[in-house]
């Protein structure tokens, strides 16, 4: 089979495509033949090896895991023994992080935990677009952030992959949602329930008066101080991603902000599990949330969809085509 191949840490550029032994599954996993898959922050810490603290869980000098990619659709050809949830057939769709990832390859073996059905409502490639950024957005906003209808809820960085499924789960929860984002994506926000949008070519978030419940950062290298600036008495700043300006003050401040006052700031790792990848399943059948796809690119051409990706001005997901 075709698989994209990364053996050192670098640019898109170190990236191969190769002819390698298709897989088999053993007991507990299920063979999916991919139909799509899609680019996270993930697969470029993966390939990059930034920022350095990445390196403990991907390998320190050279990537522990071979074949990228996690976010994948496609359909099961084969199932181990043991698998009880998924017959030969099915079409599925889920997050290959949190098990070795592998998923830009024609086929990849995974555990039966890691995917669900994917819904019928929806092709492959929006499938393969949603899992990773899907949950992250919900952990974000549900488990860290606490949401609640009548929240008042400020996204930044609200048109990429993550960002515009918070906008679209945020308004599911009955939040009033504004938008932060570059004059290119007004459009976006508004065509997917934005109650409000900033601008931040025309205007800085933190000048505003409007205060919020809760702030999503997901993308952006701003200080803390300005997220804190904007949130309410109680008010919680979830950091989803970002610079790592941005990241290392959450870690070393945030407790610290945290234990000295009522806001509370906190950053998320996200972590891939079935349930929650169930619950945005059942997001995309009830036409609560649907996946924003920027650009397709094919196996073959990883490298420009890699580069592309990485300049950080994606509205929505980009897609990879098998």
């Amino acid at each position: 089979m075709k698989a994209i191949v990364c053996d050192k840490y670098g640019s898109p550029d170190v990236l191969e495509l190769k002819e390698i032994k298709k897989p088999f599954p053993t007991e507990n996993q299920v063979l999916v033949k991919v139909h799509s898959a899609s680019l996270n922050f993930g697969n470029l810490v993966l390939l990059t090896g930034k920022p350095f603290l990445a390196r403990f869980a991907f390998g320190l000098t050279r990537p522990k895991y071979s074949i990228p990619g996690g976010d994948i659709a496609g359909t099961v050809e084969a199932v181990g023994k043991d698998v009880k949830l998924f017959k030969v057939g099915d079409e599925v769709f889920g997050d290959l992080s949190g098990c070795g990832w592998g998923g830009f390859a024609e086929y990849v073996t995974v555990p039966e935990y890691a995917i669900a059905l994917k819904p019928n409502s929806i092709s492959f490639e929006e499938a393969a677009a949603t899992p990773m950024a899907g949950v992250t957005a919900l952990q974000g906003l549900r488990d860290k952030g606490k949401i609640k209808s009548g929240h008042k809820v400020l996204i930044y960085g609200a048109s990429g992959g993550v960002g515009t499924f918070a906008v679209q789960i945020a308004k599911s929860f009955g939040a009033e949602v504004t938008g932060v984002c570059s004059t290119r994506n007004v459009e976006i926000l508004r065509s997917i329930g934005a109650d409000h949008i900033i601008d931040y070519k025309k205007e800085c978030f933190a000048q505003h008066k409007e205060c919020y419940d809760l702030v999503l950062g997901v993308n952006g290298s701003n200080s803390i101080s300005a997220y804190k600036r904007v949130l309410k008495p109680n008010g919680k700043f979830v950091h989803v991603g970002g610079s790592e300006f941005q990241l290392y003050q959450t870690l070393l401040l945030g407790p610290f902000i945290s234990m000295t006052g009522s806001k509370k700031i906190s950053s998320l790792l996200q972590r891939a599990n079935q349930k929650d990848l169930n619950d945005v399943k059942e997001l995309l059948e009830t036409q609560k949330i649907k996946p924003i796809i920027d650009k397709r690119f094919k196996l073959s051409e990883i490298t420009e969809a890699f580069n592309y990706f990485q300049e950080g001005h994606a509205q929505g997901k980009v897609v990879i085509t098998l």
